[in-house]
């Protein structure tokens, strides 16, 4: 393969990882707590020596929009939404973890978990347990969590110390190197944050890449044609 389809397929390699981010994008339109996803793009160049330099394309990076999505109320008592900045901390399997569903429920040990069973810390990095008789949970304005009047604990809102860290592992899940706490978030009870994926917008993203894609394997496939015509005619 000469140069010109290295750099053809570097482009389609490219487009095909922009286009998964995008089918993600779509799938997860009504998730509560989802963040779209991005594509980067970087470039590589290579000196020709005499002749001219060689430009590849790479996209290895996948950026997460952080934007605030729209806030919808449930009335749930253990619907959580965050305004602003922050997460909430959960613990995983595999360590600590951020989320912005806050959809919780109590587990069978009684500790507040997430949909998938993670349990959701509080401010100081414990897990919150909840009683089993309680009938009222509240959240004041600090963030304090009282069962029928009682606190039990402090839902806090983390962020990562290094904000380059951030990285989308799966679902609503997110991981950095470390976590501190946030600031400029307020948590609102009986609301769940929505995604923050505009289907119509990722929609017309998908056809763009499509298009792309198929004019870079429309140029393979003429460059294919055009190499067994060269073949062809000098094995003769």
């Amino acid at each position: 393969m000469d140069a010109s389809g290295y750099v053809t397929l570097s482009r389609q390699t490219g487009l095909l990882s922009q286009m998964d981010a995008i089918a993600n994008n779509i799938a997860n339109a009504s998730t509560n707590g989802f963040k779209r996803e991005g594509t980067i793009f970087a470039e590589f160049i290579a000196s020709g020596g005499d002749g001219p330099s060689l430009s590849m394309g790479f996209a290895n990076t996948r950026a997460v929009d952080l934007q605030q999505a729209p806030v919808s109320a449930t009335g749930g008592a253990l619907d959580f939404a965050i305004e602003g900045s922050g997460f909430f901390l959960v613990q995983t399997p595999q360590g600590q973890a951020l989320t912005r569903a806050g959809s919780f429920t109590p587990g069978a040990d009684g500790t507040l978990q997430t949909a998938d069973g993670n349990p959701v810390l509080d401010a100081s990095g414990a897990p919150i347990a909840l009683p089993p008789i309680a009938k009222n949970i509240g959240l004041a304005a600090d963030g304090t969590l009282s069962a029928d009047g009682a606190p039990l604990a402090k839902l806090g809102l983390w962020a990562p110390t290094d904000p380059l860290s951030l990285t989308h592992q799966q679902g609503t899940i997110f991981t950095a190197t470390a976590y501190q706490p946030a600031e400029g978030g307020s948590i609102l009870q009986g609301h769940l944050e929505d995604s923050n994926v505009d289907a119509v917008s990722e929609v017309a993203k998908m056809i763009s890449v499509q298009r792309a894609y198929e004019l870079g394997q429309s140029f393979l496939d003429r460059e294919d044609d055009r190499t067994r015509a060269v073949i062809q005619t000098l094995g003769r």
